[in-house]
Formats: structure tokens, sequence, C-alpha cells
């Protein structure tokens, strides 16, 4: 073999390391590049948040279904990783329909353990499909789709609130008077949710998604053990844009508690319906919109970050004092105020609880939009987002507890008021660090570190270096 032939065949193996390097994959059908990618998978995992957290919200918007918050994300990351993001998620989809199911019996018959066992196997699927639908919908994605990604991920987690409300309104249309919702109504919503779980078959491991330049996703980590993985939470949450984030996680949908108690106590049974589809409809609008907004190039990810801040706070500012006055109102009426579509000054309490629903969603996106923004490997996106729900968890579960006590819903409200306040110093310090691009978090033994040469970087750098050396034997 001749020196020429040896150089060849060493440049072609040198093209064939820096692609495995890359991530290329061989030539695959059509069919494949769609099932296998980021756009498909992200639709899957929107589709089964629809099934599974899109059904309980629409029970959970008429005052049908109480408050289960779980607290076991940080197990869930050890699995996450030590038996694959799949297989998570598909533990996810197995806990929301037992729930709903004791409902439906303490609805018709008064039965109360089973929604005390509903509520634990809720707690369990929720924690598990927290930890895995917010690393699939941003991790599987590039960094410029994220918004879009967000969007659709959370939008269709909408579209179970729209569809459940509106059989709900369906089957409540006729009830202009306070109440509980009828015992029918569960019905649908449970078939509906047991279809979470074939869903779950159909969405594609990290190492298998293809994405639209052809390269293969990375393998999210080594497996690990729940002592590894607190440790690793632990070392992202003291990093600063993280722990300065936790005042908005605990508060920025404190108001949600006092949206159900004020939905219950002044709305009859189908305007509380009709609230939790037309709330279904504005939350869809706001991921749409800013999904969109949040991935256009006329605007720098920082520019982009501290102007969508300031507009948050003052339209919530604003929001809220306007529903200060509501609640005064209504709060002091004698007799007692039913608002139902069909009665005078409905348009006002509505269009109020319709508006904060709104802000709440733009506010869920804005959260996720800025933890994409400043990690971008699938591990610490893992991380980050069960970080974000924890803080949420222990947010709602100490507001749903306020709620539950023998409290005025003006002190509800006040509180909720003062809650985002408080969030608005640190919000704002994070988002003037808010990144043109996201860094890749490597993982060692000493924890997070910035700096460190990502592997895309490295494998551009082996095939640069093939090309060169290819380009050099033919001259």
């Amino acid at each position: 073999m001749s020196s020429a032939d040896e150089k060849r065949i060493g440049d072609a193996n040198a093209l064939e390391v820096a692609g495995e390097a890359q991530g290329q994959t061989k030539p695959v059908s059509r069919f494949t590049r769609w099932y296998r990618s980021p756009l498909f998978n992200v639709i899957i995992v929107g589709l089964i948040s629809f099934t599974q957290p899109g059904i309980w919200n629409a029970l959970n918007n008429t005052g049908a279904g109480g408050q289960q918050e779980p607290y076991l994300v940080n197990g869930s990351n050890a699995l996450t990783f030590g038996i694959g993001v799949k297989k998570v998620l598909i533990i996810g989809t197995l806990g929301y329909a037992p729930y709903s199911a004791s409902l439906y019996v303490n609805n018709r018959y008064g039965t109360e353990w089973f929604v005390l066992f509903g509520g634990a196997t809720c707690g369990i699927a929720a924690s598990a499909l927290w930890a895995s639908e917010g690393a699939i919908a941003l991790g599987y994605s590039d960094v410029q789709d994220r918004g879009k990604f967000a969007g659709i991920w959370l939008g269709l987690r909408e579209l179970g609130q729209l569809i459940g409300s509106s059989i709900q309104l369906s089957l409540n249309a006729g009830s202009s008077n306070r109440g509980k919702v009828g015992y029918t109504t569960y019905l649908v919503l449970i078939a509906l949710q047991c279809l979470g779980l074939p869903l779950a078959f159909l969405v594609s491991p990290p190492e298998k998604v293809i994405r639209s330049d052809g390269t293969r996703g990375r393998v999210a980590a080594k497996r690990t053990t729940i002592k590894e993985e607190l440790r690793k939470t632990w070392k992202l949450l003291k990093r600063k844009e993280m722990f300065l984030l936790v005042p908005i996680l605990i508060g920025f949908q404190w108001n949600s508690t006092y949206l159900g108690i004020y939905m219950t106590k002044y709305f009859s049974v189908r305007a509380r319906t009709l609230g939790s589809l037309v709330s279904g409809v504005a939350a869809t609008l706001a991921n749409i919109f800013w999904g969109w907004f949040y991935d256009l190039k006329y605007f720098s990810r920082p520019t982009l970050a501290k102007a969508c801040w300031l507009f948050f706070v003052v339209t919530m500012l604003g929001s809220f004092g306007w529903q200060v006055a509501n609640e005064k109102l209504y709060g002091d009426s004698n007799p007692r105020v039913t608002l139902d579509w069909e009665n005078p000054g409905f348009g006002r309490g509505f269009a109020s609880m319709v508006i904060l629903r709104f802000l709440n969603e733009s506010h869920y996106m804005y959260v996720y939009w800025i933890v994409g923004a400043f990690f971008d490997d699938l591990e610490s996106l893992t991380l980050a987002v069960s970080l974000v729900r924890t803080f949420e968890s222990v947010g709602s579960s100490v507001s749903f507890g306020i709620g539950a006590a023998a409290v005025s819903p003006m002190v509800n409200l006040v509180i909720a008021f003062a809650m985002f306040g408080i969030t608005i110093p640190a919000t704002s310090w994070v988002v003037f660090m808010v990144p043109e691009r996201p860094v890749d978090l490597r993982k060692d033994d000493d924890g997070p570190s910035l700096g460190e040469e990502s592997e895309s970087i490295e494998a551009d750098r082996v095939a640069t270096k093939a090309t060169e050396s290819s380009g050099s034997s033919q001259r």
C-alpha cells in the first residue's frame, strides 16, 4: 500500500471519528427522521401533559378537585438518570387517573379514603412527570427553538383544560346556582387521562433523537444515585442564577389559590365552568404568543428578558389592584353576590380573573424560558426544571394551606399581592444576568463548572482538522 493510500484511509477514519463525535447518524428514512425529531417528541410530551395535569387543571379550576402537590422531585431526578427519561415519563402517566377516579367516587358516594390514596398516586406520578417532561421539552430542542417548544408543550397541556372545561360546561350549563359539578363530568375526563400511558411509549430516548441537521442527541448522563443527584442539585441551587429565582418560584402563582376561592365563592356553577374554559383559552394564547415572541431574532436575549420582565411587573401590579377593588365590592355585598352570565356586572368580575390567568401562564412560560436561557445540557436542564417544580410545590402547598384556613378571601388576595411584590427585586437581579447563549455545565466530582470546552466544540475541531488534512493531500 502506497503512502498516498494510507493517507487517504487515515483521512477517512478521521472524518468518521469526527462524524461520530458530532453525533451524525447513518442515512435514515423520512418517517424515522420525523418520529425521532425533537418536534415530534415535544408534541407527544405536550399531549401527555394534556391528558395528565391538563385534565387535572380542568377539574381543579372549577373547585372540584382539591390540590395535591408532590415533594418527590429530587428522588425522581435519580430515577431520570438511573432508568432513563422515557421510563420516568411512563411512570408519570400512571397516577393521575386514580386521583380523578377518587374524585368521582367522592362526588357520587362521599367516599373520602380513596381521595387520600388518589392524592398519593397523583403525587408520585406528578413528581416523575415533572422531572421528565420539562427536560424533554427544553433539552431535546435546539437553543433557538426553546421558546417555541416550551410554548407547544405548555400550550398542549392547556388543551386538556379546554376539552375538559368544554365537557364540564356542556354538562353543567343549566346550573345557574352555586354548588358542585355533576359526577358524570369525571367519567369522560378519566377516560382521557388513561390515554397518557400509550402516548408515553412513543417518546424517543435522548440518544436516539435526530435533530434537523442530522445530528443525534447526547445521552443525558451516566446512571446515578439519589445521594449523588441530591449533591448535584444542591450544587446547582447554589448558583446565583438559580437561588435568586427561588422567590418567584415560590410566589409567582400564589394567587392561583385565591382565584379558586374567588370562583367558588362568587360565581355560579356554569359560570365557573365557563371560567375554566375561557382561562384555558387565555393560557393557550399566552403559550402560543410567548413561544413565538421569545424566539424572535430581532432582540438579544438579555434585552428580551429585561423588556418582558418590566411588562410583567407593571401588568401584574395593575391587575392585583383591580382585583382588590373587585374583592372589596363582592365581599361587602349584601345579599351575597352570585355572578352569572345573565346577571349585570358579570363581565367585570369575570374579566379580571381571565387576565390574571393569562398573566400567570405568561409568568410560567417566562420562568422556563429564563431557565433555558442559562443552561444548555440535558442534565442541568432536568435538575433546574425539577428545582422550579419543587419550589413551585412549596409555594403552592403553603398558599393552599392558607386558602384552607379560616381567613377571608381579601386576606388571601393581599398575601398573594405581597408575595408577588417580594419576588420583584431578586428576579430583577436574575434578569440582568441572562446571557446571549446558555452554557453547557459539565458535571464532575467538583460539581458544575463553566469554561470547559463542550463536546460539540471538540467535535468541530476534529472535523476541521480532518477536512484540512484531506484538502492538503488532494493538493
